[in-house]
């Protein structure tokens, strides 16, 4: 019999509700794996704006999750980063970098032709967190 650590979904109304059966994040021992956050605001819909607004509705929905997990930027390992144009990534990068600091978490950054709602950014983590 192997000793395996048991998902916990972590959920919080400080970011908008998942709009498909998932959860907004996944504690698995000391990782927690978020789910990709698109630029939705608390009440569902889409922020008005465009790249830079999406990017920073969608960090300020990263926070929430992560701090519902007792998290914060300075723990993720890895990011990943899906964006409807390529020609938005140095905008993009510049906001991103912004949360970050000087920490530089593993990051993956990915054109696709689509993204749910027709948004123009969404971003998943994998954050280090500690073990209760």
């Amino acid at each position: 019999m192997t000793n395996k650590a048991v998902p916990t979904p972590i959920s919080t109304n400080q970011a908008p509700a998942a709009i498909g059966p998932y959860a907004q994040a996944v504690k698995v021992g000391n990782l927690l794996f978020t789910s990709g956050q698109i630029p939705l605001g608390l009440d569902g819909e889409v922020v008005a704006g465009g790249a830079e607004e999406q990017t920073h509705q969608v960090f300020a929905n990263l926070k929430a999750v992560l701090a519902e997990a007792g998290a914060d930027f300075q723990d993720v390992v890895k990011a990943t980063v899906f964006i409807k144009d390529m020609g938005q990534f140095a905008a993009i990068n510049t906001i991103y970098a912004s949360y970050f600091g000087d920490h530089k978490p593993a990051r993956s950054t990915v054109e696709v032709a689509r993204l749910p709602k027709d948004v123009l950014v969404e971003i998943e983590l994998i954050v280090s967190i500690g073990v209760e």
